[in-house]
């Protein structure tokens, strides 16, 4: 059960071996997110059948604007080659070894 979230849009778009799913929820609330989902079709050899791996990620409504400027960006970087200006914000996070980001903190006051 999905614990009082509606699905309220839906969009499917076919890639390959893959299917992307973009659904807007909306909350008991009445805020909307999306949650997009990654399907990926795989065969088990061992098992002689087929199976979906499935990755999502939830963007919240408040989030939109500056994940589609970052969306934008990256992928103008991908066509162009061309960096965009760094901002302040973006300086505060490295990427470690793997796939997690970590915030750099230079102070921190716990006001204790």
């Amino acid at each position: 059960m999905d614990r009082g979230k509606e699905e309220i849009y839906s969009k499917a778009i076919r890639a390959g071996k893959r299917t992307y799913f973009l659904d807007v929820k909306e909350m008991k609330s009445g805020d909307r997110y999306l949650a997009i989902t990654e399907s990926k079709r795989k065969f088990l050899d061992e098992q002689g059948k087929f199976v979906y791996e499935k990755h999502k990620i939830f963007l919240y409504q408040e989030d939109f604007e500056k994940f589609i400027k970052g969306l934008t960006q990256t992928v103008n970087f991908i066509n162009t080659g061309e960096l965009p200006p760094e901002e302040p914000e973006e300086q505060n996070f490295s990427r470690d070894s793997g796939n997690t980001y970590t915030a750099k903190v230079d102070d921190i006051d716990f006001g204790v």
